[in-house]
């Protein structure tokens, strides 16, 4: 099936797709994004039920399209899909939904994107915006295969009222890790399994969020590794319950275990304990196995690139890489930076490659 040849295919309509077809739509390309799911909000309606965003509504937003509400709230994760749905339907760009990309092949200078039913687009250039929400990095432990409790990753749980009065291992030190082992631990008897100690990093300071304080420096912006050489380690964003939670017994925090054995885990020290239910917040790689058939990613599957341009093929860019470029790289506030760096040289391609044809 032809497309014009100006069309530049963005796989994803979540926060990084949507900002991408902004940012083609403004190089004078033609976006036509495709999104797997029914509504072009990405991943977020599939994140637990209580998840909210970790920056306030003031930076929670893309250029061109405040937040609605109180700015200093922290909105919920049903108000960022509401919120990613008005921005798609402002943009002025095609968006087809129900569409899952299966493979992309090269076809000349640009792209042959094959879709699930069935059908072959041309695109003069291809950004892979996709995130990873599809692809939960769980890890295999000694015995894991014969554990008879429940064993899930983070991108599975949605409430705590099935585990009440369970015991919980949550193996993870990150947000997400954290977040979700204090909200079982109302009703659960939960551990934090983790290899490191849980690094904080107090959200508020003098009544300001963290936030505030990133954006104003230029802060956000930077390489990622500023963050990581001040924190130690990633951060879990602090609010002060947590921190009173594993100081109160609520909730302990282990180092990881090593082993299941039968319903045990066993720890670092060689104790045996029964558990019911281990839960991997253990984070998420890129699911771009769509890519494989070009050749563009490195044999554990991440894409070979350099602040998002691809390394191995002219006019594929990607939006949204944790750690992309900065720190916000896949947020809400700062990936549109991302896009609009990528946009500029896929542009570029997308200009020349006709001259080049002879057309």
């Amino acid at each position: 099936m032809s497309t014009p040849d100006d069309t530049v295919i963005i796989v994803g309509g979540g926060q990084s797709g949507l900002t991408a077809a902004r940012a083609a739509r403004d190089a004078d390309l033609r976006p036509l994004v495709l999104e797997a799911g029914e509504r072009p909000v990405g991943s977020w309606p599939h994140y637990y039920d209580s998840l909210t965003v970790f920056s306030p509504a003031r930076h929670s937003a893309m250029p061109g399209a405040p937040f609605p509400g109180a700015p200093d709230r922290y909105p919920h994760r049903d108000e960022v899909a509401a919120y990613l749905e008005r921005y798609a339907a402002q943009l002025d760009v095609e968006i087809r939904t129900g569409t899952r990309v299966e493979a992309v092949e090269a076809d000349g200078a640009g792209f042959a994107v094959h879709t699930a039913d069935g059908r072959t687009l041309s695109a003069a250039g291809l950004i892979a915006a996709g995130g990873s929400f599809a692809n939960p990095h769980l890890p295999v432990l000694p015995g894991q295969e014969d554990f008879p409790g429940d064993l899930l990753h983070v991108a599975d749980y949605r409430k705590p009222e099935p585990y009440a009065g369970k015991r919980v291992v949550v193996v993870g030190g990150g947000n997400s890790a954290v977040q979700v082992g204090y909200e079982l631990s109302r009703t659960a008897s939960v551990t934090l399994a983790t290899r490191a100690p849980i690094r904080f990093l107090h959200q508020l300071h003098n009544g300001r969020d963290l936030h505030d304080w990133l954006v104003d420096t230029g802060f956000d912006r930077l390489p990622p590794e500023w963050l990581v050489h001040y924190v130690g380690g990633t951060p879990v964003m602090e609010t002060g319950d947590y921190g009173n939670a594993l100081d109160s017994g609520r909730m302990d925090r282990r180092e990881m275990f090593t082993a299941f054995d039968g319903d045990h885990v066993v720890w670092a020290d060689g104790r045996r304990e029964p558990v019911d239910t281990v839960l991997f917040a253990t984070g998420y790689r890129p699911a771009l196995g769509y890519l494989r058939p070009l050749g563009a990613l490195d044999p554990d599957g991440a894409p070979l690139h350099t602040g998002g341009v691809s390394a191995t093929h002219p006019g594929l860019v990607y939006a949204g890489l944790e750690f992309q470029r900065s720190f916000s790289s896949n947020t809400l506030r700062g990936v549109h930076r991302d896009a609009e760096h990528v946009v500029a040289p896929l542009a570029a391609h997308v200009r020349k490659a006709p001259a080049a044809a002879g057309l």
